[in-house]
């Protein structure tokens, strides 16, 4: 019977030149219209611009969504939801007898609320030739007009995001989360923003928030109603048990803070020096770990007399590795002095510091690499020693050095022999290293890590656990309860800029979709 009501209202589809049939649909579902129904339905090319690729998607999002469907494929009947359909694409025109064809497609009808932005959306599989997808789009821009209430343009910058935010499919970490899985270059990357992506941190917030809304509750009661309910017994009994649940979801809040700014390195890249006297093999190291002649590799002492920077994906992990010029404390060489002193800078900011050492020499031979290392700079960062060249030397000396380097740097380091010439030890370096990493971002022994944006992050530190901790010391200071109150609603507020469900979300919404490409 529904069918049959439906095929009836089909014939009044045309209203203003828009097809509303997905709107019938919504109407006997009793589905709520997208608070983006007036607003002009949009388009944009949702894969990257190229000459040449297999296909090309076109994303459109709106009210007029399935009005474009009617008039690029001249068909009358409405698409199955949901179903790809292969399809003539041809230029809109008024001589339906001028054939004008653009494309043969693959083409998908998503009726809201069901679809990626909550509105009516259409996707155009097309083939990736530039001039194929130029005149698609140009085809349905044409189709714009005003006169007859048919609002039709380009998308901006993630705006198709925007509209699904705005639609209550997402909320805010959710909609930075899929940012980040399409910015990930590396697996650690990849598994870091899952949290975001599927929702877990959105939970996760959603609790903290609420913890704080049932105790700003009682706080609230004891302001309002403790003079005439006469629970002032009371009153700094609620308030201890209010302070002791803050204290424990503070903990919760700073071992999470903690461990999102230690994954942030993950998206950053580690940064990992590579320290050493000259002609020990710095070069030859990170030829060997990136697989391509980075470095420069020369006899000749000094070769390297700048940083140079390599980015990697080292099993899984982006890092940022650099090779620097080589250390020695007796050269009157003005370019290698500068070159010295650059080490040494990139040396102290780096995440991990691998130092090289030439195991034919015996060990170290230069104590300003000994110095360095042991110095304030130094001091708490991750190391590494790396014995390279063990192909030159016997197994007994090389234990001999080993344990010379040990006692040098007072177990501080493993020491990991290795030779860039045959290979040897190269895949325990590696595995060391990605200890290190994984030791430095937290990540568990699941690989699992949190990643969430530096807005996120910036109002975690700065709003919410802000809000909690004046909030403990108003409570140290004098038992003020409006004062307190005032700071977890500070903190409150500040979890509700993160989801997006705060008052003031519109200041942070250019932010958040600003970075987004036009297709998405």
């Amino acid at each position: 019977m529904f069918l049959k009501q439906l095929t009836f209202m089909s014939h009044f589809r045309q209203v203003n030149g828009l097809n509303f049939r997905v709107n019938l649909i919504r109407s006997f579902h009793k589905q709520f219209t997208p608070s983006t129904f007036h607003l002009p339905t949009i388009y944009a090319l949702a894969t990257p611009p190229v000459q040449k690729s297999a296909i090309a998607v076109i994303r459109i999002s709106g009210s007029a969504s399935g009005y474009i469907y009617h008039k690029l494929t001249r068909r009358k009947r409405d698409p199955t939801p949901r179903m790809m359909l292969l399809r003539n694409l041809y230029k809109p025109n008024e001589n339906i007898l001028t054939q004008n064809l653009l494309d043969q497609a693959l083409v998908t009808l998503f009726p809201g609320p069901h679809s990626f932005t909550g509105e009516d959306s259409l996707e155009l599989y097309i083939h990736g030739g530039t001039a194929v997808a130029q005149s698609v789009l140009e085809a349905i821009g044409k189709l714009n007009d005003r006169t007859n209430n048919i609002n039709i343009r380009y998308a901006e910058a993630g705006e198709f995001s925007k509209r699904a935010f705005q639609n209550q499919k997402f909320d805010l970490t959710e909609v930075e989360g899929i940012k980040d899985l399409i910015d990930a270059e590396t697996e650690s990357q990849r598994n870091s923003v899952l949290s975001s992506f599927s929702g877990s941190n959105k939970k996760l917030f959603e609790n903290w928030r609420s913890q704080l809304v049932n105790n700003e509750a009682q706080l609230t009661a004891i302001i309002d109603f403790g003079d005439d309910n006469d629970i002032d017994s009371d009153n700094y009994k609620i308030f201890s048990n209010v302070e002791s649940s803050v204290r424990i979801l503070k903990r919760d809040i700073d071992d999470f803070v903690k461990r999102v700014d230690r994954a942030h390195l993950l998206q950053s890249g580690l940064k990992l020096a590579l320290i050493g006297e000259p002609n020990v093999g710095k070069s030859s190291l990170l030829n060997t770990l990136a697989k391509d002649d980075v470095s420069i590799v020369s006899n000749i002492p000094g070769t390297t007399r700048d940083t140079i920077d390599r980015v990697m994906d080292l099993e899984g992990y982006k890092i940022v590795f650099c090779d620097t010029a080589g250390i020695r404390g007796n050269t009157e060489d003005e370019i290698e002095q500068i070159g010295i002193e650059r080490a040494m800078l990139k040396g102290g900011r780096s995440d991990v510091c691998v130092i090289v050492v030439d195991s034919s020499k015996g060990g170290i031979t230069d104590p300003k690499i000994i110095e360095l290392v042991n110095s304030e700079m130094f001091k708490d960062k991750p190391l590494l020693i790396v014995l390279n060249k063990i192909d030159l030397m016997d197994s007994e000396k090389i234990n001999i050095i080993m344990d010379h380097l040990q006692n040098t740097f007072k177990g501080r380091s493993v020491v990991l022999p290795v030779s860039c010439n045959t290979g040897e030890g190269i895949e325990n370096l590696i595995t060391g290293l990605i200890r290190i990493f994984k030791d430095l971002a937290l990540v568990d022994e699941q690989n699992n890590s949190i990643t969430v944006s530096q807005r996120i992050r910036e109002i975690l530190h700065n709003d919410v656990l802000y809000g909690l901790d004046s909030f403990l010391m108003a409570k140290k200071l004098g038992n003020d309860v409006v004062m307190a109150s005032e700071d977890l609603k500070y903190a409150i507020d500040g979890i509700g800029k993160i989801t997006g469900s705060h008052v003031g979300v519109e200041e942070v919404l250019g932010v958040v979709f600003s970075t987004f490409c036009v297709g998405k």
